[in-house]
């Protein structure tokens, strides 16, 4: 790798954009283009003159996200800025970013922004102004900032697109790049800020430009009803409910969706050597594997099929497009009979969930679904209705019965029409994202991203039967778990049930809140959802003993979590909650059956 410039060519082993607002030009200008997916936005700051009663130097930062504002002492005066709800994205005609001392004064466009900071400290109506600086700043997709390496070129590392928060970022950003340009991994998981979180979709200069007026926008919308119980709660409950009676259709097209394929035993070979659990399985047969990194921490919890002999087909999370893809090709050989394909593109994948889901299949396919013809973690090829060469799974990431579609993407609209016709006997319906998570959370199912990282092993998730130390191929992250197995494991992924927390009333949770146990903090959650099943909010997240007594990390046991006093906090309430290594559900559904039938009993009495 070389960098050319105006004195000749420098070749180096590493090379960091860290260009700022112009970071996605400097991508698009190498040889091998690398996508920098951020936008230039004016953006604008308040300078006052030294006040006349200065604020203390320990004076902090003050964010009011109400107002949209923000405020800190600046040469005895005040320093003030904000984002504003109609955004104004700039550099969209090309190279003429060098422009940039030509940005003008916008009171106007500043004046919501300076009633905000009035109101927050009306002293300031008698301060003095120094200047109003229009300077630009660059924003993502998601308001994240972008680090790491890049997929495309190896050694093209990136730090940019801090949306305006460059100098609380500096230091722990620069720290972890270091690390990973050091070590080939940061020493903390920070995967919301990896580049490759994002995908070719998001490198259109035109997508850029309406999403960072559209992200920014978003945090002017009104949250007063995010925290408590949300508007969809009902539309939500009764999607869950068909999933459980009768059936549902949820789009899950978005799952990354590769092919892997080779003349001999090389796919087969590949994926022994990435993934924990065993893959030389019968043609047809369904794998949840996860594929580990050195460590034993997750780089990606997918689900394969054996199509062929030697073709697999691997699904994996949405996020993990360009991750997943990068992973698998660092560590494929350079065989030309060994071929990898991004077929995401290709398939459609309905999410058919529910008891009735067998009987719609086959009604349209003629062919028995039942247990018996079509068992549970199989696939096969089928035609419903007119289309052919569709792959029908027997599994729904949601541990309710049904079936995932991944139907040629020319078949899609055919397939979904009459999979919503002959279902309306059966009662069908659409379902969304939040039903699936309410599902999936209750049956103390796992995600990548949210639940899983990877600094995360099989052994702290309860995840070890799925991972096969005894096959022949020595896979990635072996040594480290039977290290682990060994030595103990420090945390273990629990379910909290709450208790004594009134979902009409109460602050809900959703992610990242404290757990405490025996009233010491033992972790955080890294999942919620509401369960319709259990009447109660579900929460799951890691948690750790106490250190021991030089300060080390103990062995966590089943014991400590059985047997622990456990309150999850949300803003700073503490609830109780009931800790579990396996689901509530099939419990509280049998004692909820018993109650029914005892009030039956009763009634029937009378």
């Amino acid at each position: 790798m070389a960098v050319e410039t105006d004195r000749g060519s420098i070749e180096c082993e590493y090379f960091v954009n860290c260009a700022g607002q112009w970071a996605y030009e400097l991508g698009q200008a190498s040889e091998m283009k690398v996508s920098v997916p951020l936008h230039g936005c004016e953006h604008f700051y308040l300078l006052t003159k030294p006040l006349q009663e200065q604020l203390p130097l320990s004076t902090p930062v003050v964010i009011d996200m109400d107002g949209r504002i923000y405020a800190r002492p600046w040469q005895g005066g005040v320093l003030s800025g904000g984002f504003e709800k109609n955004p104004k994205p700039i550099f969209t005609e090309g190279r003429n970013q060098l422009e940039i001392q030509n940005m003008q004064e916008d009171w106007d466009h500043f004046e919501p922004m300076l009633s905000s900071l009035l109101r927050r400290m009306p002293g300031l109506e008698s301060a003095e102004i120094h200047q109003l600086v229009n300077c630009p700043e660059s924003f993502t997709p998601d308001m994240r900032c972008l680090m790491g390496e890049t997929p495309g070129v190896s050694g093209y590392y990136v730090l940019a697109g801090m949306n305006s928060s460059g100098l609380s970022f500096a230091g722990g950003a620069g720290k972890y790049l270091a690390e990973w340009m050091t070590y080939g991994y940061p020493t903390a998981n920070v995967w919301p800020l990896d580049i490759k979180r994002f995908g070719n979709l998001q490198s259109s200069r035109t997508f850029l430009r309406h999403r960072v007026m559209e992200v920014m926008h978003l945090l002017s919308l009104d949250q007063s009803k995010t925290f408590y119980k949300p508007d969809w709660f009902d539309i939500v409950g009764a999607e869950v409910k068909c999933c459980k009676e009768a059936v549902c259709v949820i789009d899950m097209s978005s799952f990354t969706k590769f092919e892997l394929t080779s003349t001999g035993d090389q796919a087969l070979e590949l994926l022994q050597h990435l993934c924990a659990n065993d893959l030389d399985v019968p043609v047809g047969h369904i794998v949840h594997t996860g594929m580990l990194n050195e460590r034993g921490g997750y780089e990606n919890d997918c689900s394969v099929v054996r199509v062929s002999k030697n073709s697999f087909f691997i699904v994996s999370p949405t996020d993990q497009q360009v991750h997943c893809w990068s992973w698998i090709k660092k560590h494929m050989p350079n065989d030309p009979h060994l071929h990898l394909e991004d077929v995401s593109w290709k398939y459609t994948a309905l999410n058919l969930i529910g008891p009735r889901a067998m009987d719609v299949l086959a009604e349209l396919s003629y062919v028995s679904m039942t247990p018996d013809h079509f068992p549970s973690m199989f696939c096969k090829e089928m035609s419903v209705g007119y289309a052919n060469g569709i792959r029908v799974m027997s599994m729904t990431h949601t541990g309710e019965p049904g079936f995932m579609l991944y139907i040629p993407i020319e078949y899609a609209l055919h397939v979904y029409n009459e999979v919503m016709s002959v279902g309306q006997k059966y009662g069908i319906r659409n379902a969304g994202y939040y039903a699936l998570r309410s599902l999936r959370i209750e049956k103390f199912f796992a995600f990548w991203g949210q639940d899983l990282d990877a600094f995360t092993t099989p052994l702290e998730c309860g995840r070890e039967f799925r991972v096969k130390f005894d096959k022949d191929t020595d896979f990635l992250g072996r040594e480290a778990l039977l290290q682990q197995r060994q030595d103990g494991v420090f945390r273990r992924f629990v379910m909290l049930v709450l208790e004594d927390h009134d979902t009409e009333l109460d602050l809900w949770p959703w992610w990242g809140e404290p757990i405490y146990c025996n009233g010491q903090l033992a972790g955080a959650t890294t999942s919620s959802a509401y369960s319709y099943t259990l009447e109660r909010h579900v929460c799951l997240g890691f948690v750790s003993p106490p250190l021991g007594p030089e300060g080390l990390p103990t062995p966590i046991t089943p014991d400590y979590i059985n047997r622990g006093d456990y309150e999850v906090d949300i803003a700073g309430q503490r609830y109780p909650a009931k800790a579990k290594l396996y689901p509530f559900s099939s419990l509280f559904t049998q004692q909820k059956r018993r109650k029914e039938d005892l009030e039956l009993s009763n009634l029937q009495g009378k």
